[in-house]
């Protein structure tokens, strides 16, 4: 399983919509006007992969970042590129602890749904680009797009984080912002699922915000119009309240 996984491809690149099986929302065999943005860690995974990563193999200086993040002193761009390089793991080690990581099962069912529907899923993540790609060939989920951070290995035991994702005027490593305007500039309404602090910016200029957890408290304490979840069966459902029957009721 080792081998087989660390032949994962998760090269940054400049073609924005460069994904093993993903779609270019803007192709035109995506018909639907909307596309889907959907937060990783603690949305579709139960666990935050490198909250788990860090505590299981970071050596002492990574929680000093992390206090200095919460108090808001520094930015996730530099947060994690810190707390990256204080990893003290190998490979086998990565796929162990990850191996650990459950993802919501109803997950699998909402991409289903939307493929159907042809509405493209981009992930939007402020994690990590390989984490994200070995949980989902573990659980045989293709054709997303992938936005998150690159995993880059120096050596046997070292890492460091790469953020082709990155806005020079934002502190965040993955400007999630920057994405919405992408799919927004080629005319699609986006509907934006997430559960924490990465996701209060692009909170504010989704077209429809699926929240759970602290995104819920943000929406409602800056009156951001949002549908909580809990689960993707729910967040379905949301879809096909706020999405799906109004596009039906437009065309009668």
């Amino acid at each position: 399983m080792t081998s087989r996984h660390s032949q994962l491809s998760c090269q940054a690149t400049d073609n924005y919509y460069e994904a093993v099986g993903a779609c270019d929302p803007a192709s035109e065999d995506i018909t639907c006007e909307w596309v889907i943005q959907c937060d990783f860690d603690g949305t579709i995974s139960r666990q935050d992969v490198t909250d788990t990563l860090l505590e299981h193999y970071g050596v002492p200086g990574w929680e000093a970042f992390e206090k200095d993040w919460e108090r808001g002193e520094i930015g996730s761009k530099e947060c994690m590129r810190g707390q990256i390089a204080l990893l003290d793991m190998s490979t086998t080690d990565l796929h162990r602890c990850l191996d650990n990581i459950e993802l919501d099962p109803s997950f699998i069912r909402f991409v289903e749904h939307a493929k159907r529907m042809n509405i493209a899923i981009q992930v939007v993540s402020d994690g990590l680009d390989y984490a994200i790609r070995y949980l989902f060939e573990r659980a045989g989920i293709t054709g997303l797009q992938i936005i998150a951070n690159h995993l880059v290995r120096d050596s046997e035991r070292r890492w460091h984080l790469e953020t082709p994702w990155e806005n020079s005027v934002c502190p965040s490593a993955n400007c999630k912002c920057l994405t919405y305007r992408k799919a927004h500039n080629v005319g699609k309404k986006v509907c934006y699922i997430g559960d924490g602090s990465s996701d209060y910016c692009v909170s504010e200029r989704a077209d429809l915000v699926l929240a759970k957890k602290k995104l819920i408290d943000y929406c409602q304490s800056r009156d951001i119009a949002f549908q909580p979840f809990n689960d993707f069966d729910q967040a379905w459902s949301a879809i096909e309240d706020n999405v799906l029957n109004q596009s039906q009721e437009l065309m009668v």
